[in-house]
């Protein structure tokens, strides 16, 4: 089986993870003009707790991915085999406890968490998805661990195109019944993409495991400890990364019935908030998680081998890679808020000034993803954890305060997810310095990426206003205004060097 390199792993995965977010914007689409912001409203609410148990589930493929790509340096393929065996059993379990708590408390977790009582259906039809969930995690974990990222990124992509179509299709069948039912549709879309993406995955291990027969060996019996051992603090600092979003589906809807809205106002910019501008932040983000998914394996290859030559070299490239990803896509959203908002809801553009400030938090929690999957990767769990918990805190307390204020409002939230992410990236990235007694090249993997992006944005900008005079469209001034940045971007980090020629030859990682 072929490994792939940190760039071209992070290549792979980023183009099905672009692919997929561009398909979950498909999918918003048409189910934000069938149902609009209130019926997001009440997909959205149910949603984060959904991802809640993503976040958990996700410690598993990364510590998997470490274990794994540590016994196939040692080709142990037994040992392999055995992860995958005896994480698959713990995850069923885990997924299927979830379900079912999910769907015993339905009524009363809503009921505690003031949510609108119609986001009901929305919560019963995503609490099975977390069963494939299971499945999926425990395989993506495998196949990374491998080095082979073209299983993940192909079952991210089977994924969204179920819950592209099952979504859509639901929502429209159910509407005249409601809107609340609509929405109940569009996340039934979920449960399906994780039941394709799981089948996707099982079948190619099944013919993997055919070419590649297992050669019995000793029997590891702390296979649960170690992974346990690595997942939990991994799951706790994704988990904690998440509830920042929890905590908006719990305070945000509470403190602006608090501030003088009604329930029904509080629904729609919480809709905007997250059914809007998230989905819009996700599409960067993609990039970042590809890079993280690739990043772990290979740290922790080059770390349990002793190579620090190799591991500095490596997590200089991660962390330039993440400023080039993270500055233009940050420039971008500020600037063309409106432009982009307005050609992706079709015309619906409520809720543009909310996307345009929180692009400010975008490099920061980049950063923070990129630092975390480092830290993890060289045995450093816990401090990342910390360090999130510390934003985590923060983000609660203006949140809290600030959403209150009429004068505020949805924008407390905005302020307190960037001071959250700010402080997590600053404490992490002290602590890798710390760690790996690392000096970061500040011109390669800051200043440069920056100078870059900011004769992106003039470009794009300009190119914006000018097209428009001339077609006088809105949308195609936008799209062609994109494509003129991302090449003028490119044109510049190749001109400025970035990245290395013998950075890009080597690739950092050897082949099978």
């Amino acid at each position: 089986m072929k490994k792939h390199s940190l760039i071209k792993g992070t290549i792979i995965l980023g183009m099905a993870g672009l692919f997929a977010r561009f398909l979950g914007l498909f999918f918003r689409i048409p189910i934000q003009a069938l149902i609009g912001d209130e019926g997001m409203g009440y997909y959205q609410m149910s949603y984060p707790l959904y991802m809640f148990f993503v976040a958990v589930a996700s410690g598993v493929p990364i510590a998997m991915s470490k274990l794994i790509s540590e016994m196939n340096a040692k080709n142990d393929r037994e040992g392999v085999h055995q992860v995958l065996r005896q994480t698959l059993i713990f995850m069923l379990i885990l997924g299927a406890a979830f379900t079912t708590f999910m769907l015993m408390f339905a009524r009363p977790i809503i009921t505690i968490l003031k949510w609108n009582p119609k986001a009901y259906y929305s919560f019963l039809a995503i609490a099975i998805a977390p069963i494939f969930v299971s499945i999926m995690c425990t395989f993506r974990g495998f196949f990374q661990g491998l080095q082979n990222v073209r299983p993940t990124a192909i079952s991210q992509v089977v994924e969204q195109v179920g819950r592209v179509v099952a979504g859509v299709l639901f929502a429209y069948l159910l509407f005249p019944k409601g809107i609340e039912y609509a929405a109940g549709g569009a996340a039934l879309g979920t449960l399906v993409g994780a039941i394709m993406g799981s089948i996707y995955l099982v079948s190619t291990y099944v013919k993997v495991k055919k070419e590649q027969p297992v050669i019995r060996k000793k029997m590891h019996k702390y296979i649960l400890g170690d992974l346990a051992k690595a997942a939990l603090p991994i799951s706790m600092g994704a988990a904690v990364g998440t509830i920042m979003s929890l905590i908006d589906s719990i305070l945000v809807p509470q403190q602006l019935l608090k501030a003088g809205f009604t329930q029904l106002q509080s629904a729609v910019m919480y809709g905007q908030l997250t059914g809007k501008v998230f989905t819009l932040m996700n599409v960067p983000l993609a990039l970042s998680v590809a890079l993280c998914a690739s990043l772990v394996p290979i740290i922790a290859e080059s770390f349990s081998l002793g190579k620090r030559q190799e591991l500095i070299k490596r997590v200089d490239m991660a962390v330039k890679l993440s400023n080039v990803i993270a500055l233009p896509s940050a420039l971008g959203m500020f600037f063309m808020a409106y432009p982009i908002m307005n050609l992706v809801f079709m015309k619906d553009a409520a809720g543009y000034e909310i996307l345009k400030y929180i692009s400010i938090c975008i490099p920061f929690v980049i950063l923070t993803q990129t630092s975390t999957a480092i830290l993890q990767s060289i045995g450093n769990y816990m401090k990342p954890v910390y360090n999130l918990a510390v934003g985590c805190v923060i983000k609660v307390i203006v949140t809290y305060v600030l959403v209150s204020f009429s004068n505020v409002n949805i924008y407390g939230a905005v302020i307190g997810t960037i001071l959250g992410y700010v402080t997590s990236c600053l404490l992490n990235m002290h602590e890798l310095k710390k760690s790996l007694n690392i000096k970061f090249n500040r011109v390669d993997a800051f200043i440069k990426p920056a100078i870059a992006a900011s004769i992106m944005i003039v470009a794009v900008v300009f190119s914006n206003a000018i097209v428009y005079n001339y077609t006088m469209s809105k949308g195609l001034s936008c799209i062609i205004s994109i494509m003129i940045g991302i090449i003028v971007y490119l044109i510049f980090v190749f001109l400025l060097r970035i990245f290395k020629y013998q950075e890009i030859k080597n690739k950092f990682s050897r082949r099978k």
